[in-house]
């Protein structure tokens, strides 16, 4: 899909030599990529203290 956006080269540049893309789409879709996967990985912080599982650290680490 084609989409015109408006840019902020020196930023733009910035993220392209941190992530080691070379072109400007390759760069943005990483950031997408990156923002949709860490969104989903602090979802799962809010089922901190919900869940209640029964396991035996001790036990699966071999301390029993």
């Amino acid at each position: 899909m084609r989409t015109t956006l408006d840019l902020n080269e020196a930023l733009l540049e910035k993220a392209m030599k941190a992530s080691g893309e070379t072109t400007k789409t390759a760069v943005i879709h990483k950031a997408l990529t990156d923002l949709v996967r860490k969104n989903r990985s602090l979802k799962i912080l809010d089922y901190a203290g919900k869940v209640d599982l029964p396991i035996n650290l001790n036990k699966l680490r071999g301390r029993v």
